[in-house]
C-alpha cells in the first residue's frame, strides 16, 4: 500500500509550514485590511440608510419587483435580529469577490491570449473545482490559522475558477471580423484588449462574476467551521446546540441575501448584453465600410 497520506503530512508539516508560514501569514494583511474596513463600514451605516440604498440599486438595475423584494427581505432580516451577522457576511462576500476579480480577470485574459498558459491553467482549475469544499479548510488552518481572514482566503480559492474560465471564454469568443476591423483602424494590442475584446466579453465575464459570488456565499458559510463569523456561524452554532430555530433563521438570512445579490448581478449582466450588441453593430458597420470598394463608397455618398 502506498503511504500517500503520510507523504502529504510530511510535506505540509515538515517543509511547507516551517518554511512558508510567515509568507502565508503576510498574505493575510491585505485580506484582513479590506475585510475589517468593509465590516466596520457596513455595521456603521444605519439599517434604514443601507436598505434604502440597496433597494435603489436594485430598482435601477433589476426593476421594481427586485427592489421591493430587497426592501422586504432586509427589513425581515433586521426584525429577526440578524442584521449585524448579515453585514459581516456581506463584507466577507464582497472581500472574497474583490480579490477573485483582481486575480481572476487578469489570469483569464492572459490565458485567452496564450494557449500554452491555458493548457497549464485548465487542469489546475479542474482540481480547484472538484476538491470538496471542506478539504480546503485543513491546509488553510495549518498555514493561516483560524479566524475570518483564513476563511476569506479559503473562499477566494474556492470561488476563483468561474471568473477565470468565463473571462478566458469571453475574450476567446470575440468575433474575428471585429478584431480585423480594429486592426484595420490601427489599434494597438492594448487598445484591442480594452476597447474591443474586453467590452464585448463583459457579459460573459459578468456571468462568471455571478457564479463566483454564489460560490463565495456558500463557502463563507462553511468557513464558520474555522472561526469565520456572520450568518454561517449562526447556522453552525444552531446545529451544535440543536437549536432548529436559530439555524433556520440563519439559513433564511443566507437565502435572502443570496437572492438579492444574484438578481442584481444578473441584471448588470443583461445590461452589458445590450451594450455589447450595440458595440458589435458599430464595429461590423465600420468593417463593412472599410471593406467596400472606393467607387461603391462614393456612389453611396
Amino acid at each position: 500500500m502506498i503511504p500517500f497520506s503520510d507523504w502529504v503530512n510530511i510535506l505540509v508539516r515538515e517543509w511547507i509550514v516551517p518554511n512558508f508560514r510567515p509568507f502565508f501569514r503576510a498574505l493575510q494583511v491585505p485580506v484582513s485590511s479590506v475585510l475589517n474596513w468593509l465590516d466596520a463600514f457596513f455595521n456603521f451605516v444605519p439599517m434604514v440608510a443601507f436598505t434604502a440604498v440597496l433597494a435603489l440599486i436594485a430598482y435601477k438595475t433589476a426593476g421594481r419587483g427586485v427592489a421591493i423584494f430587497t426592501l422586504v427581505a432586509l427589513c425581515f432580516i433586521d426584525m429577526i435580529g440578524l442584521w449585524p451577522e448579515t453585514m459581516t457576511t456581506l463584507s466577507m462576500i464582497l472581500t472574497s469577490v474583490f480579490f477573485c476579480v483582481v486575480i481572476g480577470v487578469p489570469v483569464g485574459i492572459l490565458a485567452a491570449r496564450s494557449d500554452r498558459l491555458w493548457k497549464i491553467t485548465r487542469p489546475v482549475l479542474d482540481i480547484m473545482q472538484t476538491i470538496p469544499s471542506f478539504v480546503y479548510l485543513v491546509p488553510i488552518v495549518m498555514l493561516f490559522g483560524v479566524g475570518m481572514a483564513p476563511g476569506i482566503i479559503a473562499t477566494i480559492i474556492f470561488a476563483l475558477p468561474p471568473i477565470i474560465r468565463l473571462t478566458n471564454l469571453g475574450i476567446r469568443n470575440v468575433r474575428g471580423d471585429l478584431i480585423e476591423a480594429a486592426e484595420a483602424f490601427g489599434s494597438t494590442p492594448w487598445q484591442m484588449l480594452w476597447e474591443v475584446q474586453f467590452p464585448l466579453a463583459l457579459r460573459t465575464i459578468m456571468a462568471g462574476l455571478n457564479q463566483t459570488l454564489m460560490l463565495a456565499l456558500s463557502m463563507v458559510v462553511i468557513a464558520a467551521l474555522i472561526g469565520a463569523g456572520g450568518l454561517g456561524l449562526t447556522v453552525y452554532t444552531g446545529l451544535g446546540r440543536l437549536d432548529v430555530g436559530g439555524a433556520t433563521a440563519g439559513g433564511v438570512g443566507i437565502v435572502l441575501l443570496a437572492i438579492i445579490l444574484d438578481r442584481i448581478t444578473q441584471a448588470l449582466g443583461e445590461q452589458q448584453q445590450v451594450k455589447t450588441v450595440s458595440l458589435r453593430q458599430t464595429f461590423a458597420s465600420l468593417f463593412r465600410l472599410r471593406a467596400a470598394p472606393a467607387g461603391e463608397t462614393r456612389s453611396a455618398g
